[in-house]
């Protein structure tokens, strides 16, 4: 029957043949059921997936990414160890709940405003990116010191309602996120996950909250991406990321101003500046260059193209530190309340840097000094995996508002990381890797 329809299309008048009409409807019918039958299932599927309880769930796709569900919380006994830990002992301090608390940057911090007599909880999932031991010794640094850390996953909207119940902080340390450039290729949903769901489940968490706590959270110099203009100022573009790390941060920049404008949450963002020092990650190049050094082992160093150099901005921890606790106690209040925002609430952005970028291989040589053993290098070109070939932070802003003044070179703060690292590796804790 096709061969008589014409190629022309509006030429061709049917014949009012009963048979033929009967036919088309039959068609148009089993196409309708088919249709219905199919979406039905594709319904089904997306139910199954993307909506089922983690309980129902008895092997998670990515068990490092586990939600706090799984563990245990709640009651009278616990939450008397949340308020405890959360309790002021100071005349002007300030209530912090601290997420990604037995992180690197979390661990100091905690630690810093635990000792100036603020109160502080913290929160980690204390996922497997890294060695997990790692971060059970900070957790016991943090016990000594105080800190109670709660196990548990910022996208846990239960846990965060509950905590925010037993708990009116009138500050959020945000510093929970999937960390590193590189592993975004290997896992990228746990990006997405941590650095923009998780942010979110947060916001909404404090949005809700009575009173609103003020918030400040870890960005990224990431974000600048391949952006030449050097030194980076907080001015700068920031839409042209080279990894999906630095994409998920910027998307949290966007997501916070959302909150802010909508909501009246107090928000800061800090980009932080290539962060190193005692109890540091593993993943960082200063860390793992350490122990292969250490072990004989051959390491790569990088450089751009026609040999050019690579650098970073290296910041030593204490400064990073003195930079968080001064966003803290300059942020203002939210302005909103049960969700409604009352007043326009502050939001900045700063840059937290060192502002003096050291090469890479500069690095290599100041370890070779301390550790007293020669590195065996490998150059190799700078691979396309989201890498940049340098960072350079413009800390202006941060230093006419917060008095941020970083003071500790890269030669010092080498030798106190790697005053700890044999301190830490030779008392029975294995080196990863």
């Amino acid at each position: 029957m096709l061969k008589h329809i014409p190629s022309t299309p509006g030429k061709f008048k049917m014949e009012k043949s009963p048979y033929i009409l009967n036919k088309s409807r039959w068609h148009w019918h089993s196409s309708i059921m088919k249709l219905t039958f199919w979406s039905f299932i594709f319904l089904g599927l997306i139910f199954i997936f993307f909506f089922r309880s983690p309980s129902s769930n008895p092997i998670p796709q990515d068990p490092s990414r586990r939600s706090l569900r799984t563990h245990n919380w709640g009651g009278p006994a616990w939450e008397k160890r949340v308020r405890s830990s959360a309790r002021i002992r100071s005349r002007n301090g300030i209530s912090v709940l601290v997420t990604g608390a037995a992180g690197f940057v979390g661990t100091h911090v905690s630690t810093a405003l635990k000792r100036r007599g603020d109160g502080v909880l913290g929160l980690d999932n204390f996922n497997d990116y890294y060695d997990p031991s790692l971060k059970r010794a900070r957790q016991a640094l943090l016990d000594r010191t105080g800190v109670f850390v709660v196990e548990g996953d910022i996208n846990d909207s239960t846990l965060l309602r509950k905590l925010f119940e037993v708990v009116p902080f009138t500050h959020v340390m945000h510093l929970a996120a999937q960390a590193g450039v590189r592993y975004a290729v290997e896992n990228p949903s746990s990006y997405v996950h941590s650095n923009i769901a998780g942010l979110v489940s947060l916001l909404e968490a404090c949005k809700s909250a009575n009173p609103q706590p003020a918030i400040v959270w870890a960005s990224s110099s990431s974000v600048y991406g391949l952006n030449s203009k050097v030194p980076f100022s907080e001015k700068d573009r920031t839409d042209q990321p080279a990894s999906l790390y630095a994409a998920t941060k910027k998307a949290g920049e966007e997501i916070a101003h959302t909150y802010n404008h909508i909501y009246g949450l107090s928000l800061t963002a800090l980009r932080f500046f290539t962060v190193y020092g005692p109890w540091g990650r593993p993943d960082m190049a200063y860390f793992f260059f350490t122990r292969d050094i250490l072990k004989g082992k051959t390491i790569s160093i990088f450089e751009a193209a026609n040999h050019g150099t690579v650098a970073r901005d290296f910041t030593y921890i204490d400064d990073i530190v003195k930079g968080c606790l001064a966003a803290l106690d300059t942020a203002e209040k939210s302005t909103g309340s049960g969700g409604k925002k009352k007043g326009p609430a502050q939001f900045r952005v700063y840059n937290l840097g060192n502002t003096s970028p050291v090469p890479v291989s500069d690095l290599v040589s100041i370890l070779e000094r301390l550790l007293k053993v020669d590195a065996k290098r490998n150059v190799m070109k700078l691979p396309q995996n989201g890498d940049v070939r340098f960072t350079h932070a413009n800390i202006s802003l941060a230093q006419r508002e917060l008095g941020y003044k970083p003071s500790t070179d890269l030669q010092t703060g080498m030798k106190k990381f790697v005053r700890w690292y044999l301190s830490y590796y030779s008392g029975g804790n294995k080196a990863a890797g």
